[in-house]
């Protein structure tokens, strides 16, 4: 698809994040056995439930826009998650790999923030209200 309208790198935009997003719900059952901290373990697991709601939320915005989240793999998150993936192989200890794991956790979140806002921008500037509501729940 030629990226040719605001509104048709609006609909990348948020097909890249729902590639993020699922990619997320992939990794982070992993991210919550490798964490060794109890507190660390549950703020993972509450991540993994917020994730579905942001799933379900871009679900939402796809069904108004006619349009399937499907047919994106978001490259850039996919970087991050095998970053800390990497890390949970190597031989650490527990103490910093907890450590390690937040860092990872905190790019991810770095990562979705900025492309929330993004398309958020964009809903605005499109007039789709629903949608800058919806990611404004997100954000």
């Amino acid at each position: 698809m030629k990226l040719d309208s605001l509104n048709k790198l609006y609909v990348d935009e948020l097909k890249d994040i729902y590639s993020a997003e699922t990619q997320i719900t992939k990794a982070m059952p992993r991210m919550v056995k490798a964490a060794t901290s109890p507190a660390l373990k549950a703020a993972f697991d509450a991540h993994l439930q917020q994730t579905y709601g942001q799933i379900e939320r871009l679900e939402r915005i796809f069904q108004t826009l006619e349009n399937s989240p499907r047919g994106k793999k978001c490259v850039g998150m996919e970087g991050l998650l095998e970053e800390g993936k990497e890390m949970m192989g190597e031989d650490i200890d527990t103490e910093v790999l907890d450590a390690a794991l937040i860092a990872a956790a905190q790019k991810v979140e770095h990562y979705e923030i900025s492309s929330y806002g993004t398309v958020r921008a964009y809903a605005r500037l499109l007039g789709d209200n629903a949608a800058v509501d919806l990611l404004t729940l997100t954000l």
